[in-house]
């Protein structure tokens, strides 16, 4: 059987028992009392008439809601009577109906307990009544306290419109302010960017002017430094020079004899010069204490030292024997050496004949002067000094070999080799190196000057 049908039929039942049931039966009757003497304070006011009118026209709808179940229930009836099966089930129901009811019973006696209590609350309402008077008096206040701030926040809103209002007419000229600075800054950038092109091209110019003026500086500084070593120095000066600056080089040497040790020395003045590698002293061999030919002997102790006014002397460590002429002796000095000692160091000439004649001085220091000198073809690398005649003459000599020639700028240009030609320095490069020491028999100096003696036999007639 279908549960909603079934939960249909019972509640027409129930309705049906409630429309049925004499309720006037089931509350005991009352023992009747003699009317008591209506009281001002308890008779019945107004509002417990209306109280009770309500209650009875309640009564008279729940009849009427009663008339009409109870014709909702005469048709119900003729369902029940097809489904007779379940009557079982339906008395059941009617029996928790029943218990149902009892407890309905007892809800209307708490009901009529509650009108009673209700008749005793009036008072009470009255009370309550004036608290809600007082309440609403108040409320009534607390309003008029918010109309009062709601005016006022009126005002401020107001006021706050009329900011925002200033406020937007601020905003939208600081838009039209920030739009004219843009342009104002766009026009700037690009001014900026056609003076950082306009400044650019000034300092490019200032560069060419500056490459220009350098260029014209380093012209001028060559041009004065060419002026200054093309300007001719007076033959009095280099000769001044060469003396102030000439250094005393002693030449010892010991060899076995056949009574013992023979020992040998030569002294000579001359000049540093160097090829701006290297500070040579420069000699002739026939101001050494070694010579070519038939007296060339094994030296076993060779001793070179220089010394100047003043200064302690300095030992030289080899002799070397340069390659273009083997008579030309230069000794290597080292830096310190030169500075201990003081002298001025000459440098070789750059360009032999830049000037027409040159000025040679002597070895000895015994006088100097102005010689003119040829070239010759079958001489590479010497020129023939014409000793004939001097253009002037200081002193009484005569070119010699071992003596020294500079060019007007004081730059040496040589030595001579014998007394008509100059062998002309370019470099120092040496054919053979002797060693300086206390025992130099390895160095097996005989057959080494032997060999140095047979390379100038080799050379020009002219030349030896």
């Amino acid at each position: 059987m279908n549960k909603t049908l079934l939960l249909i039929i019972i509640d027409f039942l129930f309705l049906n028992l409630i429309a049925l049931t004499r309720w006037e039966k089931a509350v005991p009757v009352r023992p009747e009392r003699p009317p008591v003497p209506q009281v001002a304070g308890n008779a019945p006011t107004s509002q417990e008439d209306e109280l009770i009118e309500t209650m009875r026209q309640s009564l008279t709808d729940e009849q009427a809601n009663r008339d009409e179940l109870a014709k909702k229930l005469s048709s119900a009836d003729s369902t029940v009577a097809a489904h007779e099966q379940s009557i079982a089930e339906l008395q059941a129901e009617r029996r928790k109906l029943a218990a149902s009811l009892t407890a309905t019973q007892a809800n209307a006696t708490q009901l009529s307990q509650q009108v009673a209590a209700a008749r005793d609350e009036t008072t009470m309402t009255r009370d309550q009544l004036a608290q809600l008077q007082r309440a609403l008096e108040e409320k009534a206040a607390e309003a008029e306290r918010q109309k009062k701030s709601l005016d006022a926040l009126e005002v401020e809103q107001a006021t706050a419109r009329k900011e925002i209002e200033s406020l937007t007419v601020a905003v939208v000229v600081g838009e039209a302010e920030k739009e004219h600075l843009q342009e104002q800054a766009t026009q700037l950038k690009a001014d900026v960017q056609t003076e950082h092109a306009e400044r650019l091209k000034v300092q490019a110019t200032t560069a060419q002017l500056a490459l220009g003026v350098g260029q014209l500086a380093e012209n001028s500084g060559e041009l004065t430094h060419e002026i200054r070593d093309n300007r001719p120095i007076s033959v009095n000066v280099l000769f001044n020079d060469f003396l102030a600056n000439r250094v005393q080089t002693t030449f010892t040497s010991t060899r076995k004899g056949i009574f013992g040790a023979v020992d040998k020395s030569q002294q000579t003045s001359t000049v540093f010069t160097t090829d701006g590698k290297k500070v040579y002293a420069l000699l002739h061999v026939a101001d050494t204490t070694f010579s070519f030919g038939p007296d060339a002997f094994d030296w076993v102790r060779i001793g070179v030292s220089f010394d100047r006014p003043s200064v302690p002397p300095t030992q030289g460590s080899a002799l070397e024997f340069l390659a273009l002429d083997p008579r030309i002796v230069v000794v290597p000095v080292d830096p310190a050496q030169v500075a201990a000692l003081g002298a001025k160091v000459y440098p070789l000439a750059a360009d032999p004949f830049k000037f027409p004649d040159a000025v040679l001085i002597s070895s000895r220091g015994d006088g100097y002067g102005e010689v003119g000198f040829k070239l010759a073809a079958d001489t590479p690398g010497f020129v023939r000094v014409d000793n004939r005649f001097f253009k002037r003459l200081f002193g009484d000599f005569s070119p010699s070999r071992g003596d020294l020639v500079f060019n007007h700028v004081g730059e040496l240009l040589g030595i001579m080799v014998n007394s008509d030609y100059c062998a002309l320095l370019k470099d120092f490069t040496p054919l053979d190196t002797l060693r300086t020491g206390d025992d130099t028999a390895a160095e097996q100096t005989g057959q080494l000057l032997d060999s140095l003696g047979a390379r100038v036999l080799g050379l020009p007639q002219d030349l030896q």
